[in-house]
């Protein structure tokens, strides 16, 4: 399945146009682990395949223009604290996002062709876009990633609920597409999710006499064991029919021991299971992460959100790339967890918001595109 419109290049001639827009970066690149990208992402996604990075970054997570058809500017006054859509000839432009639909389709089917080019067979993709456009974006990743190649649409909230007299229903959610390089070799580490305080409390309603929360389950679960020690007697019962112990008789008798087995007044024994040892819940496809109320640069994303996302998808020493940086918040998170990174933007603001506010000196800035920077006069 694909969607047809005007201009659609085919993938050999998305990827000849790449070699000819790619640069020599190679002499630069193996100085720092970590690499800012200063110009336009079709260009640096190109010189880094021409650099020997195809099939080296685990994890990429973008957060591309949303085609709302307007251009934020920031104003020389304020920095970068009042990010708008003012039209202000005296205000700096952050970012142009004012495409037509076909244009904006191909400009972001060519850069995923790149990526996932970029991408290991360990690789993961995390697409962050909202609900207006989400489901053409989906197709054209279906067409550039395969539909097999498909883990998650999910829904973010990112915002209190509004109450916009529009004749539609609130919006505050936005979406976020996970595809993967191939479905049997990705990386998910199932990082869980805490339980909240409620939670705690409606599932382990059971209070032991030094005050900690418990449950039970049973001593036994589905399936026989033929000739193990799962299906033998112990304490003069053997497993109802169907089932197995969960451990064997003799680790019973030790959790008995430890008064870690509670028995009713029939007689039927269950395991304790303590709140404070939860491990977490596995996460679901709806997150509640929502924005920053006062962020640095206008798409700044949710930093929770990124570490859970780049936590989950990649290991230490992994490659994480966003080719919209933006504010640098991926990147930021990425160091933080040990991973090395690549960022990408062509805005001056965003330039200058990830220099003066990235946590680490390591990285190597590269300029595609020789831009004076915001702060410089």
């Amino acid at each position: 399945m694909e969607l047809l419109y005007k201009n659609k290049k085919s993938e050999k001639d998305v990827f000849e146009l790449s070699k000819f827009k790619a640069k020599d970066i190679s002499s630069i690149i193996n100085k720092k682990p970590n690499l800012l990208l200063f110009g336009d992402n079709f260009t640096a996604l190109s010189s880094l395949i021409n650099s020997g990075y195809s099939g080296k970054i685990d994890l990429i997570y973008i957060d591309p223009p949303y085609n709302t058809n307007q251009v934020f500017t920031v104003s020389n006054d304020d920095r970068v604290s009042t990010i708008s859509r003012s039209k202000s000839k005296s205000n700096i432009v952050a970012y142009n996002d004012n495409f037509t639909i076909e244009e904006y389709l191909e400009f972001m089917r060519e850069r995923l062709f790149l990526m996932r080019e970029l991408l290991s067979e360990k690789g993961s993709i995390y697409v962050h876009i909202d609900t207006k456009m989400g489901h053409y974006l989906k197709i054209i990743l279906d067409e550039v990633f395969g539909m097999n190649n498909f883990r998650n649409d999910i829904s973010r909230i990112k915002s209190n609920p509004k109450n916009f007299s529009r004749r539609a229903f609130g919006n505050e959610k936005d979406i976020v597409l996970f595809y993967v390089k191939n479905t049997s070799k990705n990386i998910f580490n199932n990082i869980t999710q805490s339980l909240s305080e409620d939670e705690k409390i409606s599932m382990f309603h059971k209070i032991d006499t030094s005050g900690r929360r418990y449950n039970t389950v049973p001593v036994h679960a589905p399936g026989e064991t033929l000739n193990g020690k799962t299906g033998r007697e112990w304490k003069g019962m053997l497993p109802p029919k169907g089932r197995h112990w969960r451990v064997s008789p003799l680790e019973l008798d030790k959790l008995d021991e430890q008064n870690l087995i509670e028995w009713s007044k029939n007689g039927v024994p269950r395991i304790k299971k303590f709140a404070d040892e939860h491990k977490g819940k596995k996460i679901q496809d709806v997150w509640k992460f929502k924005d920053p109320a006062h962020p640095i640069y206008p798409t700044e994303k949710n930093a929770s959100m990124l570490e859970m996302i780049i936590a989950q998808s990649s290991n230490e020493n992994s490659i994480v790339m966003d080719c919209f940086a933006g504010s640098g918040s991926t990147l930021k998170v990425a160091n933080k967890l040990g991973r090395k990174w690549i960022g990408v933007d062509i805005s001056p603001v965003s330039l200058n918001t990830m220099i003066t506010t990235m946590n680490t000196q390591n990285f190597e800035l590269i300029e595609l595109e020789k831009v004076s920077l915001y702060n410089e006069q």
